[in-house]
């Protein structure tokens, strides 16, 4: 499990195309101190398992239905991302429970700076719309944010200078994509309520 409170930004340093999956190599100091195989680490909200690990350097494979279900397949060498390492038992709770399981794909529309802030509006797949509301939290790119606005198609946040500063949102730009996981909670209320409503017609 994750909190979604990134622990740095790590890059890219290596694709390596395998046919049906890939295999990345990335940089993070950080993250990759006593990391070992079989470990988890998320990148861009993405819990990937630790391949192999060298100096500050780590590997970890990506199946195609991870590429196509995220934007992983989008990465680069040299493209910056969050990283992440799962939280230990015990451990303050800074973010929201995070999985790294993405649920869906959006774009980030539209950037709205001020003196203290920047709003950020993102596209909202339709199957997704009903698990984000106002002062909810949502996973964007892996970082645990507080929805300021939940539109039918859309959801704004609004991002401190640190997020900004220390997260790939502070580079992100119209048109770019981001990996989006929503409220477990939510999943699992409606389907607990579903069971309920189809007990109560039998």
């Amino acid at each position: 499990m994750f909190t979604g409170i990134v622990e740095e930004l790590g890059e890219v340093t290596a694709v390596e195309n395998l046919g049906d999956a890939s295999r990345f190599r990335l940089r993070g100091p950080i993250v990759t101190e006593g990391a070992q195989h079989g470990d988890s680490i998320a990148v861009n909200g993405v819990c990937l398992t630790v391949v192999e690990h060298e100096g500050d350097e780590f590997t970890a494979d990506v199946m195609a239905e991870t590429l196509l279900r995220s934007s992983l397949g989008a990465l680069t060498v040299g493209s910056r991302v969050n990283l992440e390492r799962p939280t230990a038992v015990g451990a303050r709770l800074g973010g929201h429970i995070v999985q790294g399981h993405v649920d869906g794909t959006g774009q980030v529309l539209a950037r709205t700076p001020s003196e203290n802030w920047e709003i950020v509006r993102i596209s909202l797949p339709a199957e997704l719309t009903r698990y984000v509301v106002e002062k909810g939290s949502i996973t964007v790119d892996g970082i645990s944010l507080t929805v300021v606005e939940a539109g039918t198609d859309h959801f704004t946040v609004s991002l401190i200078p640190t997020t900004l500063a220390l997260t790939t949102l502070g580079r992100k730009q119209p048109g770019d994509p981001v990996n989006l996981e929503v409220d477990v909670i939510a999943k699992y209320v409606e389907r607990l309520l579903g069971d309920r409503a189809q007990g109560a017609t039998k």
